[in-house]
């Protein structure tokens, strides 16, 4: 089996262990439409036992019998293979419903070949108009209720074209209006069990991620946390080089208190899984040498941009640290203008000199071309740095919003 394959068997499995855990959490069905199919599989049973009923009542008046059993025979073997088919998660749904439409098209205009014009003009079409409603009840299910609408109109419209019923005043026959309304309703219920199997995922993460949130830091605080704080209370007690150490762990317990503090609005913020908040993010890198300011409200951007505007700000935040001189103090800023956001990264320390970028990245240091510059651009946006020798360092990166949309919720 080539690599492709493999891959796609893994990516299968994965699928089917997400829907798994999910019942096993919720006691719902993965497949958010489960329970139409089930009712569409029954439906189609009960109506094979009229269409039989219907087909021992008017076989007499067909002038070809054996064919006409024929086609009642490949309706019943079509009703029971399409509703085997929907028990096999492995059959695409689509093939069932396409399947549909073709049989109910072809068996209503098979009516032409059992019967004269008198009969099939006034009677019922061959696989009876109630049977042919499986095929509206199949679209609407897997593709909403426009597609359902549409199935429902044509199948009416080809049974009365059949007929030579259709004319400009339809408002006497119930063909129309019955199949077009199955379509649509079913349309509406499959549209809204889908947004609330959605909403109930995302319930289930964010339950499960606060959960695991207030474990690790029970775990958290009662070992790390009381580590750091007695190292920084020893290391300034004794005093020398200790207390450097005390201040490093000092620094790690503030860090590692506001990351355990903002994991909450995070998980929040991505329960969709498509979309994060800016904000925890920055955040999480505040120290006692930064300061990170956001807005209240959640900006919202895809995860690989949320994760790529936080590793260049990290970057930045680093190189404050090496290059900016003892003491520098550094200050994040996020604003959301709404048409764009925009990151400032600023600090009070040296700054750099006239043509010390160029020659680090000739030297093979990459730092700021790639990890800073290279990442806002290939959001779409752009990175400026302003800067003088003794007069700080401050980058502004600016992201167009029509990026940062492609991660919202919808």
């Amino acid at each position: 089996m080539n690599q492709q394959g493999r891959g796609e068997r893994r990516l299968h499995r994965g699928r089917e262990r997400r829907k798994l855990n999910l019942r096993a959490v919720t006691g719902v069905e993965a497949d958010p439409v489960a329970p139409l199919w089930r009712a569409s599989q029954a439906f189609r049973l009960l109506t094979l036992v009229y269409a039989a009923s219907y087909q021992f009542s008017v076989v007499d008046n067909y002038t070809n019998q054996r064919l006409a059993w024929f086609f009642f025979a490949l309706m019943a073997v079509w009703t029971g293979v399409s509703a085997l088919a929907l028990t096999v998660d492995s059959v695409p749904r689509w093939w069932i419903v396409a399947g549909d439409q073709v049989i109910v098209a072809g068996l209503m205009l098979a009516t032409k070949l059992v019967a004269d014009h008198d009969w099939y003009t006034s009677n019922q079409t061959l696989p009876t108009t109630l049977w042919g409603a499986n095929a509206v009840l199949s679209a609407g299910i897997l593709y909403g209720p426009w597609l359902g609408v549409v199935s429902g109109l044509a199948v009416a419209l080809l049974s009365l074209g059949v007929q030579e019923r259709i004319t400009l005043e339809l408002g006497g026959d119930a063909t129309v209006p019955m199949l077009v309304s199955v379509g649509l309703a079913i349309g509406l219920a499959s549209s809204a069990a889908t947004r609330a199997h959605g909403q109930l995922e995302r319930a289930v993460r964010l339950a499960a991620a606060t959960e695991e949130r207030e474990r690790l830091a029970r775990e958290v605080h009662d070992g790390v946390l009381q580590v750091l704080a007695y190292v920084q209370r020893r290391g300034a007690e004794i005093g020398g080089p200790a207390a450097e150490l005390a201040a490093k762990a000092g620094e790690q317990e503030v860090a590692l208190r506001m990351l355990i503090s903002e994991q909450g609005a995070g998980a929040e913020s991505d329960a969709g899984g498509g979309a994060i908040d800016l904000c925890p993010l920055l955040r999480s890198q505040a120290r006692p040498l930064v300061a990170v300011s956001t807005p209240a409200d959640p900006v919202l951007v895809g995860r690989f941009i949320g994760t790529e505007l936080a590793a260049a700000v990290a970057t930045a935040l680093s190189n404050v640290e090496l290059h900016a001189g003892a003491g520098a103090k550094a200050y994040v800023l996020l604003e959301d203008m709404g048409s764009e956001i925009i990151l400032s990264v600023r600090d009070d320390g040296s700054g750099i000199a006239a043509g010390r970028l160029a020659e680090a990245e000739a030297e093979g240091r990459l730092g700021v071309s790639k990890s800073i510059c290279g990442r806002v651009e290939a959001l779409g946006g752009t990175a400026t740095l302003v800067t003088e020798p003794g007069g700080g360092t401050e980058w502004e990166f600016t992201v167009p919003r029509e990026t940062t949309d492609i991660g919202k919720h919808r």
